[in-house]
């Protein structure tokens, strides 16, 4: 439990290693479009044990002197008032906060680039107000026949027709606040526009997963197809560098589909193709950093079994559906597992058939299962929340960390001042209260000590968890699934 599966060290140092010498590769300046999330792949952290969240943002800090941002959103995604899914914002707010971001990490951002520009009215206002705040905007608009009429793309009416994006460093790294937003192209634009300007520039993409030198049914890359499940992604092999050059490498299926398009525009832009195959494209180090191929494939296997837990409870609340869930049904049958080899959940079902109300369990990092029942004044997660501390800090069972007569006060004011029915205490109530109580007794101040032994445990609830406590599970580092029921028959539910 808890080993490491991954070289974060190494991985940096190979990593900006590759991106420099991709540089150089191209007589200087290199467009990297960056795949993923840049400041939280929590998702690589759990399948890759060892993995820093913020990896990619520590590795682009330490080219910072090289590198300038330009982030890319699409005018139709402002105009709908797309949302983050993960982060419950707008496209255009979440471009506000990427530029914070970088900006408090110390990165150059150069400027914001517009896709898909027909003068929308909501795009327009979102343009006027970053460069209100001295943000360089620029527009590039919709081509006619993208991606396959390559010579009208790549002329003075497809490309030539959108904005320059004045870059003044070697490495332009181009994100976006998520799919769709047109990233690719901006790069390929920029390509055009350097070429025409005799400036000698490439392209390269930055993407953890698929990990292209890992077996295609490797664990790590059946957990990537299960969280993009919804996006009809597929890994496969990829043809055209078996082809070139007899080695089998794994990708997926978009860029294996659009690269005969992409050999055709570099073509038409340099006369050949810098590239023979997708695989070519990446310059991701990430499958050369694997230090225990056991520990990574356990950690993985583990991540498909919650991307299912949360395909069915997407389903349970309304936004899933039958298709993701059978797909990850299929890659838990290509893994050879199942539900029962996450131990948390039956120990979670013992307990709330044993106690007749909703449980949950938590698989500490030295393998202990510990459990929580619910209560008249806790919720299950918050008694199995005190428990694991208790036994981190080997402290008694029977031991009350924080008396009736702390608890009972804020049960009634939740219930006779702010409307709420339910008296128990959601997690973030219990850890207000503990540590309210750790200011006068030692016991509760020794629990407090053990949050952070929290990081990486494995939990189950027989029932969905609200927003409240499964936002605090994730906040501790806890790896969250549960079962697709609530715990009332109400139509409605609230935090």
């Amino acid at each position: 439990m808890n080993r490491l599966g991954f070289d974060n060290d190494l991985y940096l140092s190979l990593q900006s290693e590759m991106i420099l010498k991709r540089i150089h590769s191209f007589g200087g300046k290199l467009y990297l479009e960056f795949g993923g999330k840049l400041f939280d792949d929590y998702h690589a952290s759990r399948v890759l044990p060892g993995f820093h969240p913020d990896s990619k943002i520590t590795m682009l800090k330490q080219l910072k002197d090289s590198a300038e941002i330009v982030i890319v959103i699409n005018a139709d995604d402002i105009e709908k008032n797309k949302v983050r899914g993960d982060l419950g914002i707008t496209y255009d707010l979440d471009v506000l906060r990427l530029i914070d971001a970088f900006r408090g990490n110390d990165l150059y951002v150069g400027s914001v680039v517009l896709t898909h520009y027909t003068g929308q009215t909501a795009a327009d206002a979102f343009r006027t107000r970053l460069e209100n705040l001295g943000v360089k905007v620029y527009l590039h608009y919709i081509i006619d026949g993208y991606p396959l009429d390559v010579e009208h793309i790549v002329s003075p009416e497809g490309f030539g027709k959108n904005d320059y994006i004045e870059t003044s460093r070697p490495l332009v790294v181009v994100t976006a606040p998520g799919p769709g937003s047109g990233k690719m192209a901006t790069c390929l634009s920029q390509l055009y526009h350097e070429n025409l300007r005799g400036t000698k520039a490439g392209y390269a993409k930055f993407e953890t997963f698929p990990i292209w030198n890992l077996p295609l049914k490797h664990p790590v890359n059946l957990a990537y197809e299960a969280a993009t499940a919804d996006l009809n992604d597929v890994n496969m092999i990829d043809p055209f560098h078996l082809e070139a050059y007899g080695v089998t490498t794994v990708n997926y299926n978009r860029d294996v589909e659009i690269f005969p398009v992409l050999q055709a525009i570099f073509t038409q832009i340099f006369g050949n193709s810098p590239y023979k195959s997708p695989t070519d494209m990446g310059v991701n180090m990430a499958g050369k950093c694997i230090i225990d191929d056991e520990v990574v494939r356990m950690a993985a296997n583990q991540e498909i079994i919650r991307r299912y837990y949360t395909a069915l409870c997407d389903k349970r609340i309304g936004y899933g559906c039958d298709e993701t869930i059978n797909k990850i049904r299929l890659l838990m049958k290509q893994a050879q597992i199942s539900v029962d080899d996450r131990p948390v959940v039956k120990a979670a079902l013992d307990r709330a058939e044993e106690t007749g109300n909703p449980a949950v369990a938590i698989e500490l990092n030295d393998g202990r299962i510990i459990t929580g029942k619910t209560s008249n004044l806790m919720g299950a997660a918050s008694a199995a929340l005190l428990n694991a501390l208790k036994a981190l800090g080997n402290i008694p069972k029977t031991t009350l960390l924080m008396a009736p007569d702390i608890i009972e006060p804020i049960c009634h004011l939740k219930t006779a001042h702010l409307g709420n029915h339910n008296p128990r205490l959601h997690t973030d109530e219990v850890l207000i209260a503990l540590s309210i109580c750790a200011n006068m007794n030692s016991t509760a101040e020794c629990a407090m000590e053990q949050l952070s032994q929290l990081a990486g445990c494995e939990a189950h609830s027989t029932v969905i968890l609200s927003p409240v406590d499964t936002s605090i599970f994730k906040k501790l580092g806890i790896h969250l699934t549960c079962e697709p029921k609530h715990q009332s028959k109400k139509l409605f539910h609230k935090s």
